[in-house]
């Protein structure tokens, strides 16, 4: 693929509806508009955005969360179903790439999901996020190796990963050995206070210095009002403000333009694809500067079972699992 060639990104930073996820997708369909006017070919929302990231789990007791925790069922997002098509429609018809974050229902489960809809407005990725964190284990279940997927888009090479999954370098890494040229990073924001913002700036800027690759960063915000709604107690609401750092990131490890870490907005700057070739002539960490001799990942990227099932009279074949090898012996004479 060519680098002589320049991508508009937009980095969203809006606050979520936090009843009905209908309103929070009139949201995102209005920010596509807004971004698409602007010129954007990719847009990234917040972690999962639709209907809302459920910050009730972080200042709420688990005894006291199963009403929340139900209702966030209520709303959550079928893949697919209405809202990802209305997402992909709206893709479709603006021309853009859209990375937008979901609280994903599968029958009795809720995942922590990624979507990455092409320009076209094929759903191009759906990933999982493979650790929820601290009190998200209450809330969500565990992605598998499947979704750690670098896709092609009209855009380029398209990678994605949620908050604290890029406080996990192998994460990171698998991603950077299919050369992704765009990284879409989401975090709920509004969240633990400054030092949050502080150290979600560190991990996107060494991830781009690290994987030569650009950084479109998301995290959402809440207003006073819905801070209010969620909590009257004065030092748990200090924990749902000043978290957010909506940026993005050149592959040098710069901000392209100032981040947004307070209200809404949407950030739109110009990506220099040449930069990515500039980067990695000096430094490419998954090749020249790797030593994969000495180093090197193992990733089960098959997508997990929760039955397999096997004929009641098997063949000697089907009776060998496919991971079954047989162990090497000697014998000394």
């Amino acid at each position: 693929m060519s680098q002589s060639r320049t991508v508009r990104a937009a980095a969203v930073q809006i606050a979520p509806d936090l009843h009905k996820a209908g309103k929070t997708l009139a949201r995102v369909l209005d920010a596509i508009d807004q971004a698409a006017a602007k010129g954007a070919e990719i847009v990234v929302f917040p972690e999962t955005f639709v209907p809302y990231y459920p910050y009730f789990s972080f200042i709420t007791p688990a005894m006291t969360a199963g009403a929340a925790h139900l209702r966030l069922y209520d709303e959550a997002v079928t893949v697919p179903g209405p809202i990802t098509h209305a997402v992909a429609e709206r893709a479709r018809l603006r021309e853009i790439v859209v990375v937008l974050g979901v609280n994903e229902r599968d029958h009795g489960t809720l995942y922590n999901t990624q979507l990455v809809f092409d320009s076209s407005g094929e759903l191009v990725l759906k990933r999982r996020k493979i650790t929820p964190t601290y009190h998200e284990r209450m809330i969500w279940g565990q992605g598998d190796g499947s979704g750690l997927k670098v896709v092609d888009t009209s855009v380029g090479r398209v990678g994605a990963l949620a908050c604290w999954e890029h406080y996990n370098p192998l994460a990171r890494y698998s991603l950077m050995t299919q050369h992704e040229e765009i990284h879409c990073s989401q975090f709920p924001g509004s969240l633990v206070g400054p030092i949050f913002a502080e150290q979600m700036d560190i991990a996107i800027r060494h991830h781009a210095l690290e994987a030569g690759c650009f950084v479109i960063n998301s995290t959402g915000w809440l207003t006073d009002a819905q801070i209010e709604e969620l909590t009257l107690d004065p030092a748990l609401q200090k924990g749902l403000r000043g978290g957010c750092n909506t940026a993005i990131i050149s592959p040098e490890g710069r901000h392209i333009v100032p981040p947004l870490t307070e209200g809404e907005g949407i950030l739109i700057a110009d990506l220099d694809m040449a930069l990515i070739t500039k980067r990695k002539r000096m430094m490419d960490s998954v090749g020249h500067y790797a030593r994969p001799e000495l180093l090197s990942l193992r990733l089960d990227d098959r997508p997990a079972r929760y039955v397999v099932p096997v004929n009641s009279v098997p063949t000697l074949e089907g009776a060998i699992d496919d991971d079954f090898q047989p162990v090497q012996t000697t014998t000394d004479h």
